[in-house]
């Protein structure tokens, strides 16, 4: 289960926070990131433009493509090039931030330095080019392969937005396992109560793991180590649908089919019905879920991870 009372590391933009670091001297500050899940977390705020010696505010920059694909940043109007300054920068910080302990990254959507997807790129000639990464976003995502890593804007989608903090909290759990001496034993008890979790996003994703966790003995203990954090956090970003979140609360219904009576048991099954059309949200039938959990006495449930698999105070199965 989630222990709500350890506070998270995450990296972020400065400028999310209300840092005025962005090229005209303002930021984008983010409401939920900074008033809600900055209460559980502690924030690492990072601006490679400022931390790397440019002024706020500055010319803006873009990202240019040379022979159609070596990524240059350059500055609009006088054409700078700024790239070896990016690039010994980003090696730098990458090194500190190996050092922090992040359990994931939110960065600033389109900057050509943070931007994690779709940022726009021009050829020499100033034409638009083929979509790219961010530089320092680029560097991030190859260093660190595992780490949840998300612009803020996605986290306008309450799905998205649930899916990247669960990642999160699993992230720190699955560190938490293979950071001391573990035993495959640890593993599987590590995989049984993230079963449900996994079911939501993929059924087929659980019983690949399973099948790594039975041949564990047969690998090398770092390989295995490295296989199964790669397949677990790779399951994880899977977004959870309806369709699948009640595919797992029927498969809790049946642990409960001989402590239910047929009222409760009929009352959880409307609850279900009406979260799979979606006229509910999914808080509603886990709350209920919960309480006969804790009634009935049955471990199995309530050790699960999908019950709570990030603070209730986030609110944010009351959206999805």
């Amino acid at each position: 289960m989630t222990n709500i009372d350890s506070r998270i590391r995450l990296g972020i933009s400065a400028c999310l926070l209300g840092e005025r670091v962005r090229f005209d001297g303002g930021h984008k500050r983010d409401a939920f990131l900074v008033e809600t899940l900055g209460r559980f977390v502690e924030w690492v705020p990072v601006c490679p433009e400022v931390e790397s010696g440019m002024a706020a505010p500055r010319e803006p920059m873009r990202l240019v493509r040379l022979d159609g694909r070596t990524l240059h940043l350059r500055v609009t109007m006088s054409g700078e090039d700024l790239t070896r300054t990016m690039n010994r920068y980003t090696r730098r910080r990458i090194d500190e931030l190996a050092g922090e302990g992040l359990c994931g990254f939110i960065l600033k959507k389109n900057s050509p330095t943070c931007g994690l997807e779709r940022v726009k790129t021009y050829s020499a000639t100033g034409q638009l080019a083929k979509p790219g990464r961010g530089l320092f976003a680029a560097a991030i995502a190859s260093r660190f392969p595992l780490l949840p890593v998300e612009e803020e804007v996605r986290h306008n989608d309450p799905r998205l937005r649930e899916n990247f903090v669960e990642r999160v909290f699993a992230y720190q759990r699955l560190r938490t396992l293979f950071a001391s001496r573990w035993t495959l034993g640890d593993v599987v008890r590590f995989q049984t109560i993230h079963k449900l979790t996994l079911m939501a996003r993929q059924p087929q994703a659980y019983q690949r793991l399973g099948r790594l966790v039975g041949n564990g003995k047969t690998m090398p203990r770092s390989d295995f180590r490295d296989s199964y954090s790669s397949a677990f956090m790779a399951a994880l970003t899977i977004v959870a649908t309806p369709r699948r979140h009640a595919n797992v609360l029927q498969h809790m219904l049946g642990y409960l089919k001989k402590t239910l009576d047929r009222e409760s048991r009929a009352e959880l099954l409307a609850l279900i019905e009406g979260y799979a059309r979606e006229q509910v949200p999914l808080v509603v039938p886990l709350t209920l879920f919960a309480h006969h959990i804790r009634r009935c006495g049955v471990t199995y449930l309530a050790d699960q991870t999908y019950m709570q698999p990030h603070p209730s105070e986030l609110m944010l199965r009351n959206h999805v």
